[in-house]
């Protein structure tokens, strides 16, 4: 695979790709984070996702790229063509297999989003996303309880469909309830990660 992929190195905020844009390439992150985002009618914009190293993007087979792509800090990428992609994939189970699954996880995030944005109060949306992040980001383990933050305040309001004051009131309420700490602005430590599940859960 690796004689088809052209590495692309982005730095923090260059876009990898725009919505509306021909879409004749499929990416695969090999470092780094990228945010994933649509624009509303009205300028608005909804972030859908965030996506670490191992992630795919711009498997569908739309002609033009449905979403944004911008990345969140220096980010790296394998960049193959569509065509002999797919010829590639086609030829090969054991990565067909893969992307099978990565395209159900996706499927499955998908869903969880919808339930966080249309069932989950503003501090389960926020618990739930503190609690799912890490485990987007295997490439890079933290230690227990560590949350990597690549993602400004902003950015998690527009993915969680929250204002970025609703989200930092929320991160001071459970920084006061010794919930978490935050040694910065892009690491945070879960200090009391039975409550932080209840709130999740709904269960406060």
């Amino acid at each position: 695979m690796g004689a088809l992929a052209e590495v692309v190195a982005l730095t923090g905020g260059a876009v990898l790709t725009r919505e509306g844009d021909p879409a004749p390439y499929v990416f695969n992150i090999t470092s780094g984070s990228l945010r994933v985002y649509k624009l509303l009618p009205d300028g608005r914009r909804q972030i859908t996702g965030f996506l670490f190293a191992g992630d795919f993007l711009g498997l569908a087979i739309e002609e033009f790229y449905v979403f944004s792509a911008e990345a969140m800090e220096p980010t790296t990428v394998c960049r193959f063509r569509k065509v002999p992609f797919r010829a590639l994939v086609e030829s090969s189970p054991p990565l067909e297999h893969t992307l099978l699954h990565r395209t159900s996880h996706e499927l499955a995030a998908a869903q969880n989003q919808m339930l966080l944005l249309g069932r989950k109060t503003a501090i389960e949306r926020l618990a739930s996303f503190l609690l799912d992040l890490p485990g987007h980001d295997p490439a890079r383990p933290t230690a227990p309880g560590h949350v990597r933050l690549p993602m400004k305040r902003g950015e998690i309001a527009d993915y969680l469909g929250l204002t970025i004051e609703t989200v930092s009131r929320i991160l001071t309420r459970m920084k006061a309830q010794g919930m978490i700490s935050m040694p910065s602005q892009s690491e945070l430590i879960v200090e009391r990660p039975e409550l932080l599940r209840a709130y999740a859960a709904g269960e406060v």
